[in-house]
Formats: structure tokens, C-alpha cells, sequence
């Protein structure tokens, strides 16, 4: 979830560098299981109808073009580029539940299991982990395929607060 262009480049360094292949890693297997692959991403249209001055960080995005239609930053990294046969689905909130059709999707495909990765581990994973447990969906997170740009709040989400609400792997042993 979240891993696009942009959002990567402000994470950064030598903590993207790594996050990456583990991520790639990850794909390869589920595609390799059979499982599906669903990509979450955000995105806005063209003046952001969809962002309220109320909405504080997306207010900030909407003030700085990012995200939008068009944008190259909210593209989803080549990295883990998407293949034929995954799904793509564009949310307008934190949550990859919010403003987007994963629900639908999801019910189609009759997926009852998630399995979350992505950037932030104190944004998009947390908000939709949360959201998924309330439907009554089964959840497992790859610690390690999740990255913040706040390790300590990384540690402790992955290690204090997800636990209660999905099981907790890395990727090598998922």
C-alpha cells in the first residue's frame, strides 16, 4: 500500500534501499502462491475535489500538486511494479478501505485473508489494519515489508499493537 514513487523518495536512503527487494520478495511469493496481488494507492483528481481544508495532511498535499492525476511521484515504484492479472485500486484517504472500491473488489474475489504491507506503518497499514479487523477480515502484516520514517513507531506497532489484531511475520518467514 503506498508504495509509490513519491512516497518512497521521502523516505529515502539506505532504509528504502533494503525495504524494496524484501517487498519485491514478497510480491514474487504471493504471485507465486497464487495469492492476489492488490496494489493501494492514493491519488486525487486535478484541484483535489476530493480534499477538504478540514483535512490537515491532505489539505498540505493538495497545496503542493503532489498525487494528483498526472503526477509521476504517485506512481507505484518500479521496484515492485504491478503485472498482469494484479489489481490497482486508488483510495482518497488514509485507509485503503476509504473512498476506494477494496471492498468490492475483495467480496468479488471472496478474500477473507489480508495480508498488509506498505508506507507508513503509522499511516496507511495501521488505518487499514484497523478498518479490516472491524469487517472481519483475517489479517496477517509483514513487519518487514511495512516501513515509517519513525522506526521507534514502526517497533512498536509492529511489536505492541498489531499483534492484538493480526498475525505479525517477516517477509522471509511468511
Amino acid at each position: 500500500m503506498d508504495v509509490q514513487q513519491g512516497i518512497v523518495d521521502r523516505v529515502g536512503g539506505d532504509e528504502a534501499e533494503e525495504y524494496l527487494p524484501r517487498l519485491a520478495a514478497a510480491v514474487r511469493a504471493a504471485r507465486g502462491a497464487g495469492i492476489t496481488v492488490i496494489y493501494v494507492v492514493i491519488g486525487f483528481r486535478a484541484g483535489y475535489p476530493e480534499v477538504s481544508e478540514r483535512n490537515k495532511s491532505f489539505a498540505a498535499t493538495a497545496r503542493t500538486g503532489r498525487m494528483a492525476d498526472g503526477d509521476p511521484g504517485s506512481a507505484i515504484h518500479p521496484a515492485v511494479a504491478p503485472a498482469a492479472g494484479d489489481v490497482i485500486v486508488t483510495k482518497r484517504r488514509i485507509s485503503a478501505f476509504t473512498g476506494s472500491d477494496l471492498e468490492v473488489v475483495l467480496r468479488a474475489a471472496n478474500i477473507d485473508h489480508l495480508v498488509l504491507t506498505g508506507i507508513a506503518t503509522s499511516g496507511v497499514v495501521l488505518s487499514t489494519l484497523r478498518q479490516a479487523a472491524d469487517l472481519d477480515y483475517r489479517l496477517t502484516v509483514l513487519a518487514d515489508g511495512c516501513l515509517d520514517a519513525d522506526p521507534e513507531v514502526h517497533r512498536v506497532l509492529t511489536e505492541k499493537v498489531f499483534p492484538r489484531q493480526a498475525d505479525v511475520v517477516r517477509v522471509a518467514d511468511w
